[in-house]
């Protein structure tokens, strides 16, 4: 077993972990990619937030900075994270709210097709709003069919794409077993057979490379308070190719993604380019948090950070072999470290109860069913040492579960 101490010392990320609140003390956090922890340096940002700007501002705020702070937001996510050009990308509205505006916007790019191609093991938010899409248009779902220990692959996708299909919604990280998916390859086989690609990155971004524009990708969506920081229903992020911009036609038409917002006009108008995209008023708090950790990702670049989550996550599958293999547990996850992002699932009938036995030792990983120990380990902010401790507090509760 490989000697976590020393890999601390050779970590070239290994003293962004101090700028993180709670670094400093015992508790074990493991679950990086349901809530990320917050940066010291954020606290700073909303305490100033609100005495200078919202307090010492006021109203004037919308006019100086506000009303732009989606899209600045959004480029700063796209230049850091997405491999996107600016001006495709903007913040605002919950993760599900923008994938279901990206979906509806994504099937009417294509208004001749009836069929929405999705993975049968995706997250339940995508296969639920997919589902009200499909009721809504009078479309018909088609399912991909995956080992859930492994996902979707270009062959099991292509088997499902036909002259019908409008759009495929896969997820580039696999919720449970972290499986990640060929994205270019995939989007590739989706324009193949005339359809247009819709990403879910919301276990992807701020821990895997992505190249969006590289890759041909037509929208994309994600989550912000994982791998991103950005804090409890922080807001999601919404990406669509320039290409696409001057007819995405997003179902829902709030003001402020009219040209011309304060003309108040009896009719919507859509602004031009992504800001069409965006529908209600801006979370301009909500945006705060992330921004710190999105500046961070910029500072180290996203193969630095894959390289650190690759490190964690093969030490987690190291420890998972030695210590809870062992005790009946089986690896749920890809051992190959290209085909995985940056969490690891261990199963096992009794993961329930053993996990909440960790919680009560301040051991907090996260559980999925069915028997799921999801270990996600965030790279900026989790140690060798955390991920050590946490391998072997699991192996001994399991051990008496």
């Amino acid at each position: 077993m490989r000697d976590a101490e020393q890999l601390d010392r050779d970590d070239p990320l290994a003293h962004l972990r101090a700028r993180y609140v709670g670094s400093e003390t015992p508790l074990v956090y493991l679950d990086g990619n349901s809530l990320g922890r917050p940066l010291r340096s954020t606290a700073e940002r909303m305490a100033a937030f609100v005495t200078d700007e919202w307090g010492g501002r006021l109203i004037r705020g919308w006019d100086e900075s506000w009303m732009e702070l989606p899209l600045v937001v959004g480029d700063e996510i796209a230049a850091a994270c997405l491999g996107a050009a600016p001006g495709q990308t903007t913040v605002g509205d919950s993760t599900t709210v923008l994938l279901y505006k990206a979906l509806r916007a994504a099937c009417a790019l294509r208004p001749d097709r009836t069929e929405v191609v999705l993975c049968r093991d995706d997250f339940p938010t995508d296969r639920y709003v997919a589902a009200s899409v499909a009721r809504e248009l009078g479309l018909s779902l088609r399912w991909v069919k995956v080992d859930p220990a492994a996902g979707v692959t270009p062959e099991s996708v292509a088997a499902q794409l036909s002259g019908r299909a409008a759009c495929v919604l896969l997820s580039h990280v696999a919720y449970r077993s972290a499986w990640l998916a060929d994205a270019p390859a995939i989007t590739a086989a989706a324009h193949d057979a005339g359809a247009v690609v819709l990403w879910d990155l919301s276990h992807s971004v701020g821990s895997v490379p992505l190249a969006l524009d590289d890759w041909g990708v037509d929208l994309a969506v994600g989550c912000t308070y994982k791998y991103l920081g950005g804090g409890p229903g922080s807001p999601a992020f919404v990406y669509v190719a320039a290409r696409h911009l001057d007819r995405v036609d997003q179902p829902v038409t709030g003001w402020m993604g009219h040209a011309d917002p304060f003309a108040m006009g009896p009719e919507w108008t859509p602004a031009p380019g992504i800001r069409r995209m965006i529908s209600g008023t801006p979370p301009v708090v909500g945006m705060l948090a992330l921004r710190d950790t999105v500046a961070t990702i910029a500072e180290v670049g996203m193969e630095g950070v894959r390289a650190k989550s690759v490190a964690l996550t093969s030490y987690a599958v190291e420890l998972a072999d030695q210590l809870l293999a062992p005790l009946g547990a089986e690896l749920a996850s890809p051992r190959d470290p290209a085909r995985r992002g940056g969490h690891v699932t261990v199963d096992h009938p009794r993961m329930r109860e053993a996990v909440a036995r960790l919680w009560e030792r301040d051991v907090i990983p996260d559980y999925r069913d069915p028997g799921g120990l999801r270990v996600g380990l965030a790279p900026l902010s989790t140690s060798f040492a955390e991920v050590g401790a946490g391998m072997r507090a699991a192996a001994e509760v399991l051990a008496h579960a």
